[in-house]
């Protein structure tokens, strides 16, 4: 039975658990929140997406065998 998780939750768990476990410095997941931020907006964001969908493709497939 498929679980059907949004996508934003499984994001903060993630992220939680991996500053929890890793205890990086909190300047360097500012920095990284915003050039990701930075990069979205940017030219480089059709790449962004396309990386994205298809890594959610192949999480999530959609043709059932």
């Amino acid at each position: 039975m498929p679980v059907s998780v949004p996508f934003w939750l499984a994001i903060a768990v993630v992220g939680y658990l991996g500053y929890k476990l890793a205890r990086p410095p909190m300047w360097l997941v500012i920095v990284l929140l915003i050039g990701g931020f930075l990069l979205a907006n940017s030219f480089l964001a059709p790449v962004i997406e396309s990386g994205t969908t298809t890594g959610v493709s192949v999480v999530t497939p959609t043709t059932r065998p």
